[in-house]
């Protein structure tokens, strides 16, 4: 008997979900903004996860009431500071290969669609030799709004050719999770920087301590 699964494609998320980025996020951040005095602390960066980084930079800007570079000139020395510290020290967390392995082999589609921009997606990538399993990757950059807003999701299912209600997402956040809800996609919530009990978790359909936790044995027709 053939077996099947009630999705046609898998939406990852990236940061803090297939590789252990947010604490190298939070670095570069009070790292670039610590020579200006501005007191980004770990716990401004882990209420803003999951968001894009120019709107984060730019919340953070009117909050300290900001006089120095602009905010695109600062994302840009964010971004290359995140990009080296996860290309040097970086790794993919726990269930990651497996789970993306046992989809595929169900003949689901595999995307990654994430907040951060194309260069730093592309790093992940290749950083944890991703290349060969991915159909596509989408940037939220591309996108009017992000998390919590379920554009980067819809276009993702749109690029790949998938009903967004067979599609399947992954993520660490509450602002990707309340995504791909609104999206009319089934959530996986694995968080990172997040506590389990965050009421932005109680929308998903599964919370699992990590993705070795991750069975398709339960959707399996």
């Amino acid at each position: 008997m053939t077996r099947s699964i009630p999705f046609d494609a898998a939406l990852f998320d990236m940061d803090g979900l297939l590789i252990d980025s947010e604490p190298h996020w939070q670095d570069a951040e009070i790292a670039v903004y610590a020579p200006y005095g501005v007191p980004v602390t770990r716990d401004l960066c882990r209420a803003t996860a999951g968001r894009r980084i120019d709107e984060v930079l730019t919340l953070w800007h009117e909050r300290f009431d900001w006089t120095g570079p602009p905010v695109e000139v600062m994302v840009h020395r964010v971004l290359d500071e995140v990009t080296r510290r996860i290309l040097d020290h970086g790794e993919p967390l726990p269930g990651v290969h497996e789970t993306i392995d046992r989809l595929r082999c169900l003949g689901l589609k595999i995307a990654i669609a994430s907040s951060s921009p194309h260069a730093l997606i592309d790093a992940v990538v290749e950083k944890l030799e991703l290349g060969g399993k991915i159909d596509l990757t989408h940037s939220g950059v591309d996108e009017p709004q992000s998390k919590p807003h379920p554009g980067v999701f819809l276009t993702t299912a749109r690029r790949l050719g998938v009903d967004p209600a067979r599609c399947l997402v992954f993520e660490d956040a509450p602002a990707g999770v309340a995504a791909g809800k609104a999206a009319g996609m089934t959530v996986i919530a694995v968080p990172s920087v997040f506590d389990h009990d965050d009421p932005g978790f109680a929308a998903a359909d599964r919370i699992l301590d990590s993705l070795e936790g991750f069975s398709t044995a339960e959707w399996v027709e």
